[in-house]
């Protein structure tokens, strides 16, 4: 009698674990990749490549100025997405060295970056996706992000004196052609600004994304594991 109910109790677990799961998995419509959720583990994969290590940008470039959307409400989802007022964010080491001399070459035009997003961690990524099931303007969560990789970066460039934007046609996250990078039925100001931004951010080895003209990546980006890791954890290195 006693073996019948531990017998039943078992498959009632295994049958709760099973729907459970199924119920996740059809709420999910994707399977979730692997992905580095603890900071011990993060340290382990730096130190097996330093390059993996993740870099606060105005630690490396003090001059970058920041314009984090997604720690307010001005973006795409109209809500917070990182903790309130978040003035940190980060990139692999690679990543921001290459960025360090982008800055560093526009600096001699009067000219800098402004940072929008770099480093997300996937479960922001997760919530994008939940509203825009769109693979040109959100990254499916089943391959994650460049920027949960800590390798892509959302920016424009701005005038040194004034932090003034230059004119790119669009807003950012703006999720129409107007915004890709093929897209020429614009002034010839706005593709020449375009250019400028690309050949730039490509010449120091970024890849840009055909669909956003402010986002580039590194070419080798999925060497990089996916983080779901806070930034405030980040920023204790």
């Amino acid at each position: 009698m006693f073996y019948k109910v531990i017998k039943g109790f078992l498959i009632f677990q295994i049958l709760i674990l099973f729907s459970s799961t199924t119920a996740l998995s059809q709420k999910l419509s994707y399977t979730r990749p692997e992905i580095t959720n603890s900071f011990s583990a993060y340290k382990k994969q730096c130190k097996e490549d330093t390059l993996k290590r993740m870099v606060e940008l105005k630690k490396l470039i003090p001059s970058l100025v920041y314009d984090l959307r997604y720690a307010s409400t001005h973006n795409f989802m109209n809500r917070l997405m990182y903790p309130q007022n978040t003035k940190i964010t980060f990139l692999r080491l690679s990543a921001a060295k290459a960025l360090q001399q982008v800055q560093e070459e526009l600096s001699k035009q009067g000219l800098g970056l402004k940072i929008f997003d770099a480093y997300r961690p996937y479960s922001v990524t997760e919530k994008f996706w939940e509203l825009v099931k769109d693979e040109r303007y959100v990254a499916n969560p089943a391959k994650g992000s460049g920027h949960n990789r800590g390798a892509a970066v959302d920016l424009t460039i701005i005038h040194l004196t004034n932090a003034a934007e230059l004119n790119m046609g669009t807003g950012f996250d703006n999720f129409t052609d107007t915004a890709h990078q093929t897209f020429t039925k614009l002034p010839e100001e706005v593709l020449k600004n375009r250019l400028l931004l690309k050949s730039i951010m490509e010449k120091h080895g970024f890849l840009a994304l055909e669909t956003e003209w402010w986002h580039y990546y590194l070419p080798d980006s999925k060497k990089y594991e996916l983080l779901n890791i806070p930034f405030k954890k980040l920023a204790k290195e």
